[in-house]
């Protein structure tokens, strides 16, 4: 089991977290996150009082409903379950925090996709009381699996209501072993367990004297120690272009700028770039902001490059170093996620969105699906329908530019769209490119 000790990071170092909480219907995730934004004082005194008098409480007399601080909807308060995704942002002395609360029922994991796709560290809630004889719940596997498949760095085990169980060491040995069990078929190895209660603030915020036998840190000090590797400017240019710019174009010193955000290394004016897919060479003449221009700028800022010669860049273009890791494809081997409550069939007409870029693509081939309950891989068959995680090949009309999800997050996940009803189908990461000459 590790601890916060295990993670020397500094307060300078540790800067943004992003996680989830994911788990069954009522493992008390929206619980979980009320706590920790009660005990660290993150919560408005007009916020408590509203809380108080909440027409859906489900505590008695003046006590605080916690769920009730993420459950923003009124079919949320009313069913007790969490539907939509609710974001929520607090900070400590030593970290600032985004919270994703996804949803437990299996309907909305969905859902959960949308949180994980951009977390740092996944917090799988397990509530003591339902686990026998090690048998984890549906939920937790298909979160697990999803977690895993979308690549989110940390794995935190909650085992909640560990007061329901009388504080009992031997119920959070039996989860931990059995969740240790379905994290090894899945390749993760490193996770974290904490024995908590949500609803009584052990071991959230604080140590609790009712579990003495754990030694290992609470959940929020363990969340303020994780380390964030998010070096994105570290790695090549990816830079995938949203929006030519003209200005003044009938005048002989017309302006042509191109338009986007930087997802993944850096830009520097003077450097030698290619422009995919049709591999054309050109320097950086300017960068170009809202206040001016720049000598260099790397991932995360928005700008607006000038070449030093015109050349046909369109949106969908991606802009990479010239001698880039980038690979330009039509056909992939991606794991995806149906999202759309309507199944897929091969009749169907689907849009491949890949960053800026959006072209009609074709499921070739099933070529395997994820069994939840076994975590194994069976044969694929001719139909997907919602929650079902496969393996797929897909052919695109048109070339995109694009890496390995595991590579480059940004550039290596997509998602598909039913052109008949502009639904999202499905949510795509990349695991093997064919490359075109």
């Amino acid at each position: 089991m590790q601890t916060a000790a295990d993670f020397p990071v500094s307060d300078q170092q540790a800067g943004l977290l992003r996680f989830i909480t994911a788990g069954s219907v009522d493992d008390g995730k929206s619980t979980l996150i009320g706590r920790l934004l009660y005990d660290s004082k993150a919560i408005f005194a007009d916020q408590l009082d509203a809380l108080t008098r909440a027409k859906h409480k489900r505590v008695a007399g003046a006590a605080i409903d916690l769920a009730q601080l993420t459950d923003g909807l009124e079919a949320e308060r009313e069913q007790g379950i969490t539907i939509d995704v609710a974001y929520r942002y607090f900070a400590t002395p030593k970290r600032k925090f985004i919270i994703a609360d996804t949803p437990g029922h299996e309907q909305y994991t969905r859902n959960m996709v949308t949180g994980a796709s951009t977390a740092d560290a996944a917090v799988i809630l397990i509530d003591a009381t339902r686990v026998q004889d090690g048998r984890l719940l549906p939920q937790t596997r298909r979160h697990t699996a999803l977690a895993a498949l979308l690549g989110v760095e940390h794995l935190v085990v909650a085992v909640n209501k560990m007061d329901l169980v009388g504080y009992a060491q031997e119920k959070f040995e039996e989860i931990r072993n059995a969740y240790v069990a379905l994290a090894g078929q899945l390749g993760r190895q490193e996770i974290h367990f904490v024995p908590v209660s949500a609803l009584a603030g052990d071991n959230v915020v604080t140590a609790s004297s009712a579990m003495a036998w754990y030694t290992g840190p609470a959940l929020l000090p363990l969340l303020e120690s994780l380390p964030v590797r998010r070096n994105l400017g570290d790695r090549d240019l990816r830079f995938p272009v949203q929006l030519v710019l003209r200005a003044d174009g009938h005048k002989a010193e017309d302006f042509r700028g191109y338009a986007g955000r930087i997802e993944t290394g850096s830009v520097r004016k003077g450097d030698l770039v290619c422009v995919l897919p049709a591999r054309v060479e050109a320097r950086v003449a300017a960068i170009r902001v809202l206040d001016g221009e720049r000598d260099v700028a790397s991932a995360g800022q928005s700008v607006t490059l000038v070449l030093d010669r015109d050349v046909d860049v369109s949106r969908g273009d991606t802009i990479v170093p010239a001698q880039s890791s980038a690979q330009v494809a039509r056909r992939l081997t991606a794991d995806i996620c149906w999202l759309d409550t309507a199944p897929f069939t091969a009749q169907r007409k689907y849009l491949l969105k890949h960053t800026t870029r959006s072209v009609p693509a074709k499921v070739t081939a099933i070529e395997s699906r994820l069994n939840i309950h076994t975590l194994e891989r069976e044969a694929g068959g001719n139909e997907l329908n919602m929650n079902d995680i496969a393996r797929v090949a897909l052919t695109l009309a048109q070339p995109i530019v694009c890496d390995l999800f595991e590579d480059v997050a940004a550039t290596g996940a997509f998602i598909l769209i039913d052109t008949a009803t502009n639904q999202t189908a499905a949510a795509g990461m990349i695991r093997a490119i064919e490359a075109t000459q």
